[in-house]
């Protein structure tokens, strides 16, 4: 077969996301599996650096304001912890935060809510990472709908959502205050990331000028829900704008990621209920819905890049000792019940998940998040043996140089996801562009 080749100003990016011992609610009763250390920084260091070192463009860590479990089994008022599957989690750009120093190249991208939580406190904390990191950190930004939620802050419940009319397509008030919400929140953090111009920083010490005031801006934002006067107050980082993503399952979340985001996250090829209005669609149908929700909105004008568009993945893969289905079937027995997730479960040899990956990268994907039903095996094989099949398809970036200990001459998030160097919309101008 030949290899599958893409634009080189828009590289294919293959990820991986990270949630306790693996996407399957199982995974933990694995042999391989390591329930007692899922609380503890080795643990994460051990994932993160397996991913790292195999080349993996970014490491994806999942997070919520609610219990697993209340998601996964619906119904029941109130919810409550179940015994049987990894209830709590760490904070994820805590993770992110204690990886970026110990991690070389990988892109660092925590999910962090906007519902119940401060703009400003989100764009700070998101700026340090990338500080940390020397350009490597990213956002998963997460809106909150469920009642838990509310009910785990003490605050204010989010509007009502209507399931129902949200995967027909039908308009919803509920959701579109949530997603007029998580909106600002984004643009709150974008204009913070912004105001501090690159050369705010001076550190003369002759003149006792440490910076100059004139390149730090108050954003003074104003909406429904608050207000930020702003500057930040952490210098701005090494990307300026760290890429900001979105896990997405329907038109009208599709258009939050054209007015907020730069990579959605998507779910093609489908057919459990658990993806939602994606239900059914293949990758083709879902690119042509994201597209059409971006022309609805001026990313240009906003300093913008199109949008990237990444499908996701549950990922089992065959190993020596046993294929994957049949693992598959084991821990669904475990469970008690088949897993079902809103992203497509492939259960299988590499060369089969290869052929799924290029037909959608066909279709017009640019690129993959593969999240590992269990952990470590899957991500042992995912680094070990899909990886490398992937470059040799032109369909995963080259593998990444033996470690020299140094960092700086890694590539930004924003370079391997293509999004070029972020504008800073309050940039001064130069005298000699004044004159020109």
């Amino acid at each position: 077969m030949s290899p599958i080749t893409s634009d080189p100003t828009v590289p294919f990016t293959v990820g991986v996301a990270l949630d306790g011992a693996g996407w399957h609610p199982a995974a933990w009763r694995e042999p391989a599996a390591r329930p007692g250390e899922l609380f503890t920084a080795r643990y994460w260091q051990h994932l993160v650096s397996t991913a790292d070192t195999a080349g993996l463009d970014y490491a994806t860590i999942d997070d919520s304001l609610h219990l697993r479990g209340q998601r996964l089994f619906d119904g029941e008022v109130p919810p409550r912890p179940r015994p049987g599957l990894v209830e709590g989690r760490l904070d994820a750009l805590l993770i992110a935060s204690w990886l970026g120093p110990n991690t070389r190249g990988i892109g660092l991208v925590p999910t962090v809510t906007t519902t119940y939580t401060e703009p400003f406190h989100v764009a700070t904390a998101l700026q340090t990472l990338d500080h940390v990191t020397l350009g490597r950190a990213g956002w998963q930004l997460r809106f909150s709908a469920g009642a838990e939620d509310a009910a785990a802050f003490g605050r204010r419940p989010a509007p009502e959502i209507d399931a129902a009319a949200v995967v027909a397509g039908a308009p919803d008030a509920g959701l579109e205050a949530l997603l007029d919400e998580a909106a600002d929140a984004a643009e709150v953090a974008r204009r913070l990331w912004d105001s501090w111009e690159d050369d705010a920083i001076i550190r003369d010490v002759e003149t006792g000028r440490f910076l100059d005031a004139d390149r730090l801006h108050h954003i003074d934002f104003t909406g429904e829900r608050f207000s930020v006067a702003g500057p930040s107050i952490v210098p701005r980082s090494p990307q300026g704008q760290p890429p900001v993503t979105l896990l997405a399952h329907a038109p009208q979340i599709f258009g939050l990621a054209a007015r907020s985001a730069d990579v959605v996250f998507v779910t093609p090829d489908n057919a459990s209920p658990n993806a939602g209005a994606s239900s059914g669609k293949s990758a083709a149908e879902i690119v042509a819905e994201v597209r059409t929700a971006e022309r609805e909105h001026d990313r240009a004008s906003r300093g913008l890049a199109p949008l990237r568009i990444v499908a996701d993945l549950v990922v089992a893969l065959d190993g020596d000792a046993e294929g994957a289905a049949a693992r598959l079937l084991r821990l669904d027995e475990l469970l008690e019940r088949p897993f079902a997730s809103d992203a497509r479960i492939f259960a299988g040899g590499v060369e089969h998940a290869i052929e799924l990956i290029a037909e959608w990268r066909r279709a017009g994907i640019e690129g993959v998040r593969l999240r590992p039903l269990a952990l470590p095996d899957d991500l042992d094989l995912i680094a070990e043996a899909l990886l490398p099949a992937l470059r040799s398809r032109g369909l995963a970036a080259a593998r990444p140089p033996a470690d020299t200990g140094e960092r700086a001459g890694w590539p930004s998030l924003r370079e391997r996801f293509g999004l070029g160097p972020a504008e800073n919309r309050y940039r001064s101008v130069v005298p000699e562009e004044r004159a020109a």
